[in-house]
């Protein structure tokens, strides 16, 4: 039998010293208001447990405290400050009055959920904006700490000026109309994780994006939905910001006309999926975007990996630079292009889905580049109605706007197998290239290899 008068040895005082404050502070907590969230978001080392239920921002951010913030310089909502922590909000659902961010005012680019510490992991938080307000500009929830886990969130993002025309009025500068934005999820933060997350965006921003070279970002089952609307429709109104400046667009029509041109399809948000800057390391494994202006535009010159992700009446769906990966992933050309490849050593392995649309698409993919290899497949024994052509040597339109024109570009040792029958058009700066196709190809046969299947 121990004797329990025995005296500690130094070594215990010394494990007990070391770890008695984490020991404190590795509690289990059950809250049940957005107060107690807010305390222990700036806490550190708990798991902490939300009871279910639905929790109005404005019962908590009145508009005295609102601005007692503002002088502060406070201007997000809530912000997780703490590292190493567990939150379990399963069942949480947080509504915002888009008022509230008209009464902020916040700085542009101000994000209003922050998570600014590292380590945490944030389980089943459903964000759902209402109303019509808005602010400068921001994303709704941003993760800017490293080696954050984002799992099952939802949100629902309103509050941007103006939404029902798209990019067609501008994206930020030079604007034939002033935008305020309202993005979704922006990711500065390296080794962030996201799986099963949804967005459904009401409002004209990005879905997901990462920005400040953050590196090793994983996103898996994650999914986000945009809302099209034709440019017919938008040409009826007779009044609004559209009517007020004649429906002139920023970029110019394949006429060379700055005008809102009918037979097309809009998004009324941006891109499902976006990258800006020197991004590394970025993995997508069973994502889908649906009606969004980009699906995955992914632009960075370090390499992106793509496997099983599907986009839907997208006008544009995949969009990729150097070193890019897409594997077994698929998409249609219901609205735009499925694919623009403006990069080199890329290798591309896509399925082209047969639905389509009486909307005007001009091109099903345009390549350009180096040392790229491209595979289009067809889905079973599907046949379509539309042969959108392949252009082989030529760039995307001007900002991606479906109603500019395509340009010619270097393309050098292509290969591409189209087990589809779209046709295939080769541009005159198209040089040791191979191409097998199904589908018919004409153009710039030069110093190039033909092959059609059997």
């Amino acid at each position: 039998m121990k004797d329990s008068n025995k005296p500690w040895s130094i070594f215990q005082f010394l494990i007990v010293f070391l770890f008695f404050p984490f020991l404190l502070e590795a509690q289990e907590i059950e809250i049940s208001s957005l107060q107690e969230l807010t305390h222990y978001a700036g806490k550190s080392g708990n798991t902490v447990r939300m009871e279910p239920g639905l929790y109005k921002l404005g019962d908590y951010l009145t508009t005295d405290s609102i601005q007692k913030r503002k002088k502060a310089g406070n201007f997000q909502f809530l912000t997780f400050s703490g590292d190493n922590n567990v939150f379990d909000l399963s069942g949480v659902t947080i509504e915002i009055d888009t008022e509230i961010r008209t009464m902020y005012n916040a700085p542009i680019h101000n994000s209003e959920f922050l998570v600014l510490g590292n380590s945490n992991f944030i389980e089943g938080l459903n964000l759902v904006y209402k109303g019509e307000g808005t602010s400068p500009g921001g994303s709704a929830f941003t993760i800017a700490g490293e080696g954050n886990t984002l799992k099952e969130a939802m949100l629902v993002v309103k509050g941007s000026f103006p939404y029902g025309y798209g990019d067609l009025f501008g994206k930020g500068g030079p604007d034939v109309i002033s935008h305020q934005k309202h993005s979704g999820i922006l990711i500065t933060g390296s080794n962030t994780k996201l799986f099963d997350c949804k967005l459904y965006m009401r409002s004209f921003g990005h879905g997901y994006y990462i920005q400040k070279d953050a590196k090793n970002i994983h996103f898996e089952n994650c999914y986000v939905e945009g809302v099209m609307r034709a440019t017919d429709d938008i040409l009826e109104e007779t009044s609004g910001p559209a009517y007020d400046v004649k429906f002139r667009t920023w970029t110019p029509n394949r006429e060379g006309e700055y005008v809102v041109t009918p037979g097309y399809m809009k998004s009324l948000s941006e891109d499902g999926f976006r990258t800006y800057g020197g991004i590394k390391n970025v993995t997508f494994k069973n994502c889908t975007v649906k009606n969004m202006r980009g699906g995955f535009e992914l632009r960075t010159d370090n390499g992106v990996y793509l496997e099983n992700c599907t986009t839907i009446g997208t006008e544009r769906a995949y969009w990729v630079g150097d070193d890019a990966v897409i594997k077994n992933c698929k998409g249609d050309a219901k609205y735009g292009p499925l694919l623009f490849l403006e990069g080199s050593n890329v290798s591309v392995d896509l399925t082209v889905m047969p639905s389509e649309s009486d909307k005007k698409v001009h091109a099903l993919a345009t390549i350009q580049g180096k040392n790229n290899k491209v595979r289009l497949r067809k889905k079973d024994d599907e046949k379509y109605e539309k042969l959108l052509p392949i252009l082989i040597g030529y760039k995307h339109p001007e900002h991606g706007e479906a109603m500019s024109p395509y340009g010619e570009a270097l393309t050098e040792n292509l290969e591409l197998i189209n087990a589809t029958s779209m046709p295939v058009i080769i541009g005159a700066q198209t040089k040791e290239t191979s191409i097998h196709s199904i589908g018919k190809v004409e153009g710039n046969m030069g110093k190039n290899k033909i092959l059609n299947f059997n």
